[in-house]
């Protein structure tokens, strides 16, 4: 008798409650709108994506624009020292040889009375025809070979005094015995000249 009294409450207690259930299902929008973590909108995934893509593009842009501008900058060091190297080492002979060729034209375009009363003895007047001629059959680009190969002389040179190396010492004998071309004819210009007193000339010794 306990037992259908008891199977007839739990028998109405399980129908009320499965009642219940189905009238009543749970809502997932409800749960959406509580906002769990994992709920992202595709309209946030994109944004966050284009703001992805827009941070690499800078990112991309600006490391360009840097590392031209150190290239750049770079180069135009580069090439300054090397200039102001370039200009120390040669605007004393580049200076001398002005002069040389300048002094040797104006002297052979003065008349022959003129020059009889600057320069007395006939044997330095040729002497500097002599001169005239040699320094203007050098053309410029042969000027700028002769002193390339004068600045080459002189490192090897002092290469040499470091290096003690009897092998290198002669072979520089060697190449040096032509190399100094410009210095020679502006030696030579220059010896004229202090034996003759009556022309003036602005040669730069060293």
């Amino acid at each position: 008798m306990e037992g259908s009294i008891a199977k007839e409450l739990y028998s109405e207690s399980l129908q009320l409650s499965s009642a219940e259930l189905g009238s009543e299902p749970i809502a997932c929008g409800d749960m959406q709108d509580d906002g769990p973590l994992w709920d992202v909108s595709d309209e946030e995934l994109d944004r966050d994506s284009d703001l992805d893509r827009e941070w690499q593009r800078r990112h991309d842009q600006f490391h360009t624009i840097g590392y031209r501008d150190g290239l750049i900058s770079g180069k135009e060091a580069s090439a300054q020292e090397g200039f102001n190297i370039g200009f120390k080492q040669s605007v004393l002979a580049g200076y001398n040889w002005g002069v040389a060729r300048g002094v040797t034209s104006a002297l052979a375009c003065l008349p022959d009375a003129l020059k009889e009363r600057l320069i007395e003895d006939q044997e330095k007047r040729n002497k500097f025809q002599g001169v005239y001629e040699t320094v203007h059959s050098v053309s410029t680009t042969d000027a700028l070979k002769f002193f390339h190969d004068d600045v080459l002389r002189k490192k090897e040179e002092e290469q040499s005094e470091h290096s003690k190396a009897s092998s290198n010492v002669s072979g520089m004998s060697k190449d040096s015995s032509g190399c100094s071309h410009l210095e020679n004819y502006v030696g030579e210009l220059q010896s004229l000249l202090l034996e003759s007193p009556a022309i003036k000339s602005h040669l730069s010794v060293k």
